[in-house]
């Protein structure tokens, strides 16, 4: 991998989720509903305003109109990008193994992950068990299906006193492997709201037919952003970096709600400094440095994090490809993502945490 010397410099072109969402041992991931261009466009329209030159698909984008400022992430869009100019591609999009996006990692600057290692990532019950396995503290939990395979229970099988064994009691989460934010997320009290609940996830067809039983965690959730390694122009490695912890409250259902129903600024808040002292607080970032590392993240990442009855703050969610909206375009002040409130927090504005995350360019060699 390289590291740009001068991203200051490039041309950007900004992509969004044109590309269906594929089919991956059976599950999928279900896509967001306009595919990230209203973060795609925040991000184009902050890029422009900070001075940075822009390319988009119209020539006069409309600040009001999303799909002015961003290219689809086909091999057609992508194509056009670089065709209008672009030197480097900002990839505010779900990427997986075989995107388009792997055809040209060679010939310019990206921003965003690794494909492979986001499709690997992306699967929540295998990377939550890898950081486990390292010793980090993570939200117990198993898989679930209607029919039982090696590492996967048969959800019928799944009697209160064999969750318990798994060290599973009520309440209790059912979620799909590969989701996104709270979609298909229920909180569960007995048993029977657990086999309904997992029915109705398995019967939709939006993820596939597995899914994830995790203990609930009924402390105080906070989310943490963190930017990635980045190895500089003098050669020295710069540890991964996390911002201050948001905290989230407002929960419906013990369970956050999506952000396209109710903006993440009216149920979230980072820390305070006297809140960050707290020695749980500084082994959840140890915890989420490390986890940065462990998935070869090359563009921020955002982990989800919950208290446990003891105080113990456990990772539960691990996102590749975090909500990156921000104030700027009009219409959209109220439209801070939990990394632009996190990066406030930090003494950086929604401009400079983009252009933090433009320095973090890589290219294959």
């Amino acid at each position: 991998m390289l590291n740009c010397p001068d991203p200051r410099q490039q041309t950007v072109a900004l992509l969004y989720q044109a590309m269906p969402p594929p089919v991956i041992d059976g599950l999928r991931k279900d896509a967001k509903p306009g595919g990230y261009s209203d973060s795609g466009a925040d991000i184009a329209f902050a890029l422009r305003s900070a001075g940075v030159r822009v390319v988009t698909p119209q020539p006069e984008p409309d600040p009001a109109d999303a799909m002015d400022w961003v290219f689809p992430d086909t091999r057609e869009g992508i194509a056009a990008a670089l065709d209008a100019g672009a030197t480097l591609l900002w990839a505010n999009t779900v990427l997986f193994a075989g995107h388009p996006l792997e055809r040209v990692m060679d010939k310019c600057w990206i921003v965003g992950q690794l494909p492979a290692a986001m499709q690997t990532a992306d699967d929540k019950f295998a990377t939550n068990a890898r950081l486990r396995a390292q010793g980090l503290p993570v939200a117990a939990s198993l898989l679930a299906a209607p029919v039982a395979r090696e590492g996967v229970h048969a959800l019928a099988s799944l009697t209160q006193q064999t969750l318990a064994e798994n060290g599973l009691g009520f309440p209790l989460i059912v979620k799909p492997v590969r989701g996104r934010g709270s979609q298909g997320v229920t909180l569960v009290d007995n048993h029977a709201a657990f086999m309904q609940a997992a029915d109705q996830l398995i019967t939709s067809k939006l993820f596939g037919a597995d899914l994830i039983v995790e203990q609930f965690l009924i402390g105080t959730e906070m989310t943490v952003t963190v930017m990635p390694a980045q190895t500089g122009k003098d050669g020295v490695t710069r540890a991964p970096l996390p911002l201050p912890p948001v905290r989230r409250f407002n929960h419906e259902h013990g369970v956050a709600p999506y952000n396209g129903t109710v903006a993440v600024t009216s149920n979230s808040r980072a820390l305070t400094a006297d809140e960050q002292s707290d020695p749980q607080v500084g082994a959840m970032l140890e915890a989420c440095i490390r986890a940065t590392r462990l998935v070869e993240a090359r563009a921020p990442i955002r982990i989800d994090c919950r208290a446990d009855a003891d105080g113990v703050l456990q990772l539960f969610d691990l996102n590749m490809k975090p909500n990156m909206t921000g104030a700027g375009r009009p219409g959209r002040d109220d439209q801070d993502s939990l990394s632009a409130i996190a990066a406030r927090a930090y003494g950086w504005d929604y401009s400079e945490l983009l252009l933090r995350m433009l320095d973090d360019a890589w290219k294959e060699a």
